[in-house]
């Protein structure tokens, strides 16, 4: 960690709470994580969207972008880039924004495929002698792992990195690390989530991150897939994939804050594409032995009527929030969603 102390135009150099203009916030990956992240940010006064990117360009506006015409924009032509006047079509959209736009904190709403993706994107905003707030959802351990070895790196940046902050990890791993306060050793965590969307197309990046983790299946083989061969297993299933023992980076977050080994975490889940009702409660267990020698297990449960894109975006986003404070105290580095309490964005 560490730093020199920083001061921002949009903060008080003393307090948390934020002051004067709202922080500048860009959305990288414009698919419906990140539509939805839009969306969330539409009512908020402590944080203004000003940028978004897609594959293909990116949409910038100091004063602030209009959500829905961004959407309406994506999901017609297919890019930001065509957003009159502020959008610009570029072949290398993230690294042209990095360089362009103002902007105190990104969302990293990007699909994680291949596997090293996220690393190498952050790995522009080092390169570029950017400095801010970076916040993503990532899931796979391995891609978590893959951040920790830039730790360094990110501090001396100048960059404050805020890493698996979505629901699981994210939420759920957060509840996790409070519920263990109550034991003097953790036996289990056990993260249990449903999803219920629509239609799989909404989320294509997402769903083909979920089929990578059914058995048989791996990163690569489901980045290969196209839609019809996507749509082809989903007719075999009815639509639903049920997930076990997944390759989630909630133990490696609960390990590293010291709750316990992370092969006493477990994540799995069920996944409905074609319904939005959930076909089961998220929920996580921590089960451990209290200091008086009782074995119990604490339970927190998600309301079924929050979708998988509000416990993603609006836990992102507080962290973002988080990040902003550790920030203007020059504290860089990277932290995961069990070291540090996300701050409400009102």
């Amino acid at each position: 960690m560490g730093g020199k102390q920083v001061t921002s135009p949009h903060y008080s150099a003393t307090a948390d709470s934020l002051v004067g203009e709202a922080v500048r916030v860009g959305v990288l990956g414009f698919g419906g994580l990140g539509q939805a992240a839009a969306r969330v940010l539409t009512p908020k006064h402590e944080m203004i969207l000003v940028a978004a990117a897609d594959q293909k360009g990116y949409a910038y506006e100091a004063t602030g972008l209009n959500p829905d015409s961004c959407i309406s924009t994506y999901r017609s032509q297919g890019s930001l880039g065509y957003l009159e006047p502020t959008g610009t079509l570029s072949n290398q959209s993230i690294q042209d924004l990095i360089g362009q736009a103002a902007v105190d904190g990104y969302f990293l709403a990007l699909p994680n495929l291949p596997n090293t993706f996220m690393a190498s994107v952050v790995k522009q905003f080092i390169q570029a002698g950017w400095q801010g707030v970076l916040v993503d959802a990532l899931k796979r351990t391995s891609a978590v792992e893959q951040l920790l070895t830039l730790k360094d790196q990110l501090s001396a940046a100048g960059i404050t990195y805020m890493t698996g902050c979505g629901a699981t990890p994210g939420l759920l791993t957060a509840a996790a690390a409070l519920a263990a306060q109550s034991y003097a050793e953790i036996h289990s965590v056990k993260i249990t989530f449903g999803v219920g969307i629509a239609n799989w197309e909404a989320y294509r990046a997402t769903i083909r991150e979920d089929i990578a983790h059914l058995p048989g299946y791996d990163v690569e083989r489901a980045r290969a897939m196209s839609d019809a061969e996507i749509e082809d297993l989903l007719d075999q299933t009815n639509g639903i994939l049920s997930l076990e023992n997944m390759e989630h980076a909630d133990d490696v977050m609960l390990e590293l804050a010291g709750i316990c080994s992370r092969d006493r975490v477990t994540v799995g889940g069920v996944v409905d594409t074609r319904n939005p009702k959930k076909p089961l409660s998220t929920n996580v267990q921590v089960t451990g032995r209290t200091f008086e020698g009782k074995i119990s297990t604490h339970t927190f449960t998600l309301g079924d009527e929050t979708s998988m894109a509000a416990n993603v975006c609006g836990p992102a986003f507080g962290y973002l929030k988080a990040g902003v404070s550790l920030h203007q105290r020059g504290i860089y580095g990277l932290f995961t969603a069990a070291e540090v309490m996300p701050h409400f964005v009102k």
